[in-house]
């Protein structure tokens, strides 16, 4: 009988002592293990979005032959429907492609302009009588020309290889026959149809069910998106650059005392343009410059490169310290030097210089610094999502697009099935200020995609949506991966934080950090570590702040395979086959 006994204890004990490593090695806010779940490995193809359908839409495309940025058109589409509260075609859009044929590396600036017929003095005369000292977000001032959809054909013509009928067809299937609305999405969706369904147009009938958002797996249908999606499927970007969609947003305007006009569309044009890059410990990261905020990465990782970050360990206080202070340093040049470089010649060359990044991190000491100014003389909010592709062919695609505030401005033209950006917002009012508005001028986006390259091979697409804190998000991702050797799903979900409080690109005259701004940290930091920040002088708060949603493509030379990772905090997912 003693001995029926000996081994039944025996599992038993295993079986506890098991369970315990186990849940060590999970609980990612104090085990060695920082994943909520593995990476997603596949070599024909991998997807990765803020929204599980989206990522089985453009995973579709790449099971019918399409290459990495037909799935990129067709998974945004899709978002654009399921999650309005982040992006649509009444936005703008970044990307950044790895075209495996020709080994090269290209960047589209997919933003919109400013209305052309509104002069700088007219809308200052607007703006006194309204009595506003900024735009305002949700007016018809703030509304710039969206640029996305151009972005999808400029990117389709280049490098697509199916109709854009078959990239759209899905999309189209959807907002006709609909679609069940994602937990996240509805939370935020609901949260914002309680204040817009005031605007004028046609916001309640197109985004909301009897005046409210969707409910957590509620169908949800928008037929006139579908038909715009048809429009374009049928007739090009055309259809809403020179066409009935133009014409429809033109007669709007006007109706409403709107400013955009049939020729702001008719006129608009993307750019390609040369991604800007620094080399960080070995490898070459790329961001795209101009009037958004993707330098600011590049500067921070300058600076960063003169510590042994590894040494000093992943969520130590040194660590915190030393990123939150060479954040506060790039973001007061962010504030200064950042706009259109079609009005302003922004002296890029000197900022990501090693020389300037070594001449910042002298100013970096033992305690937090509360006064920062610009080294060069001369939002902390905002929803978006970001969505990366990868195909059997080497093609890899970064790429991200937004309305900047949630679902934009609320402004919906009848039939259309679309929302307008509040990107103007992001002008200065300052006349001497390089982001100060003009008529027919990209203002400041705070939206970056993100790539990375080892030895000349592409080997991370990444990124994170979330306003102000995106270069954050992607210093943070780098350096989780290249500095503490984290796989990229752990780099994801590691716990977060947000330095707040520094100049943004919108103030007037010489305002600069005077009070050191606030640290916000996720729950998951360990709390000697809070005591030891504040010791050095950072005002630090547990949560109170947004830190983003993030999605990575890796790929593996050697194994011939790509490792895909997406936001566990929220609605998304990566996918491979």
């Amino acid at each position: 009988m003693k001995s029926r006994l000996i081994l039944p204890l025996f599992a038993l004990i295993s079986l506890l002592v098991f369970t315990d490593i186990l849940h060590a090695q999970i609980d990612r806010e104090a085990g060695e293990s920082f994943a909520t779940r593995s990476e997603v490995i596949g070599h024909r193809g991998m997807v990765a979005t803020s929204q599980p359908l989206a990522t089985q839409v453009g995973l579709d495309i790449l099971r019918q032959g399409g290459n990495a940025i037909d799935a990129a058109i067709a998974a945004n589409a899709a978002i654009g429907l399921m999650e309005p509260t982040g992006n649509g075609i009444g936005g703008d859009l970044f990307a950044i492609i790895w075209h495996a044929e020709s080994e090269q590396l290209y960047a589209i600036n997919a933003s919109g302009r400013s209305p052309r017929n509104l002069s700088y003095d007219e809308l200052m005369e607007i703006l006194d009588d309204k009595g506003e000292e900024s735009i305002p977000a949700y007016d018809l001032l703030s509304v710039s020309v969206p640029g996305a959809v151009d972005g999808w054909f400029e990117m389709h013509d280049r490098f697509g290889s199916v109709p854009m009928s078959t990239i759209l067809a899905e999309p189209i299937y959807y907002a006709e026959e609909g679609f069940p609305v994602s937990e996240a999405i509805s939370m935020y969706w609901q949260r914002s149809a309680g204040f817009l369904s005031e605007q004028p147009g046609a916001f309640e009938e197109t985004f909301t069910i009897d005046g409210r958002g969707p409910e957590k797996g509620e169908m949800f249908r928008n037929p006139d998106l579908g038909n715009t999606f048809r429009l374009l499927a049928e007739q090009g970007r055309d259809a809403f650059y020179r066409g009935e969609i133009a014409e429809k947003i033109d007669e709007w305007m006007i109706e409403n005392e709107g400013y955009l006009r049939f020729e702001d569309f008719e006129q608009h044009t993307s750019e390609w343009v040369d991604p800007v890059t620094v080399n960080y410990r070995g490898y070459d990261i790329y961001q795209i410059g101009g009037n958004n905020q993707g330098t600011a990465v590049l500067q921070m990782l300058n600076i960063l490169e003169g510590y042994d970050l590894s040494e000093k360990g992943f969520g130590s206080a040194e660590v915190l310290h030393l990123m939150t202070e060479a954040k506060k340093l790039a973001y007061e040049d962010r504030a200064k030097h950042y706009a259109d470089s079609d009005f302003y010649d922004q002296p890029t060359d000197h900022l990501l210089s090693k020389v300037y990044a070594e001449d910042r991190r002298e100013l970096i000491g033992d305690r937090a610094m509360n006064d920062v100014t610009t080294g060069v003389d001369v939002m902390e909010d905002g929803d978006t999502i970001y969505l990366t592709t990868a195909d059997n062919r080497g093609n890899m695609v970064s790429l991200i697009q937004s309305n900047f505030r949630g679902m934009g401005t609320g402004f919906v033209v009848p039939g259309t099935g679309f929302s307008f950006q509040n990107r103007g917002e992001l002008f200065s009012l300052d006349p001497n200020h390089p982001n100060v508005y003009e008529p027919g001028k990209r203002p400041f986006h705070t939206i970056i995609p993100g790539f990375a390259m080892k030895d000349g091979r592409p080997w991370f697409s990444f990124g994170n949506m979330g306003g102000a804190y995106q270069p954050v998000g992607h210093v943070s991702i780098i350096t989780n991966v290249i500095d503490f050797g984290m796989n990229i799903q752990e780099a994801g979900d590691a716990f977060r934080w947000m330095h707040n409080g520094s100049t943004e690109p919108t103030e007037v005259g010489d305002a600069s950090l005077d009070d050191g701004g606030t640290l916000n940290v996720e729950s998951g930091i360990d709390y000697d570590v809070v005591r030891e920040l504040r010791r050095r002088g950072h005002t630090v708060r547990i949560g109170e702040s947004f830190f983003g949603r993030y999605q990575g493509i890796m790929y593996d030379h050697e194994k011939g395979v790509y490792y895909g990772a997406s936001e566990s905090r929220f609605d998304g997912q990566a996918a491979g086959y």
